[in-house]
C-alpha cells in the first residue's frame, strides 16, 4: 500500500503516451494501413458529441473515432481531414478500476484498436463479433 501513497492517477499526458506506445506496438502492416491518424486524449467527450451519440452519462464513452473511414473515401472526395481517435481519460480510468483482468496499457490498447477498426470501416457489431470469436 505505501507504494501508492505518493502516486497520482495517470494524467492526460500519461494516457497519450500509452496510446502512442500502443500504436507503435501494433504490427507494422496495420500501422502502415492506418495511415495518418491523430490521437487525442481528453477528460471526457464534450456535451455536443455525447448529445449526437445519444449518450447521457459521459462515463459510458471511453473512445471515439472521428473521420471518413477508409471504405468510404474516394479519389474524387476533397482532401479529408486526418482521421482522429479520441480517448477519454476518466471513463478509461473508471473502467480500469472496475476490472482486474487488464492492465491500464492493455485497456488503452484495446480501446485504441477498437477505434482504429472504425477507421478501417468496421462497425461496432463487426468488432464485437470479431472479439467474441477470440
Amino acid at each position: 500500500m505505501s507504494a501508492w501513497r505518493d502516486r497520482a492517477a495517470p494524467s492526460l499526458a500519461d494516457l497519450h503516451a500509452l496510446a502512442k506506445a500502443a500504436f507503435a506496438g501494433l504490427a507494422e502492416p496495420f500501422r502502415r494501413a492506418a495511415g495518418e491518424v491523430e490521437f487525442h486524449v481528453e477528460e471526457f467527450a464534450d456535451e455536443e458529441t455525447l448529445a449526437v451519440l445519444g449518450i447521457e452519462d459521459p462515463f459510458e464513452l471511453s473512445g471515439l473515432y472521428r473521420g471518413v473511414d477508409l471504405l468510404r473515401r474516394t479519389i474524387t472526395d476533397p482532401e479529408p481531414r486526418p482521421s482522429q481517435v479520441f480517448l477519454y481519460r476518466r471513463p478509461i480510468l473508471d473502467e480500469w478500476s472496475e476490472r482486474d483482468d487488464l492492465s491500464l496499457g492493455e485497456l488503452v490498447t484495446h480501446i485504441l484498436v477498437h477505434e482504429i477498426a472504425h477507421h478501417f470501416g468496421f462497425s461496432d457489431d463487426d468488432i464485437h463479433r470479431i472479439e467474441d470469436a477470440d
